[in-house]
């Protein structure tokens, strides 16, 4: 259920609204929805690389709290220069998978 949050804003940020707003043809509460819902996504993706690069979150973790597709984590670190945590180990594991969807994907 939707839940009423008030705020104060300083004059420039109802300022920016208020010209987001004749932009995009929106309310002011539609506006800060978006801008919100846009701000927490990148928060997400943000944190969760951080947690990445400290090794306390896996690939697959980060992909899960940021939801993204495990797919977009190697862009999300690379867009942040942050280098893959893959030893020997973990990359002939994943080697095998990959190959394993493509021989079944040939058949």
């Amino acid at each position: 259920m939707p839940k009423t949050v008030t705020t104060r804003l300083p004059d420039k940020y109802v300022a920016d609204l208020e010209i987001i707003e004749k932009i995009e043809q929106l309310d002011t509460s539609a506006v800060m929805r978006r801008l919100l819902a846009a701000a927490i996504r990148e928060w997400k993706k943000e944190y969760a690389v951080e947690r990445y690069k400290k090794g306390e979150f896996s690939f697959g973790q980060v992909a899960e709290f940021a939801e993204v597709s495990v797919w977009d984590v190697p862009i999300l670190l690379k867009d942040r220069q942050v280098p893959m945590n893959y030893n020997e180990k973990e990359f002939k594991e994943e080697l095998k998978s990959v190959e394993w969807l493509l021989k079944k994907k040939k058949r």
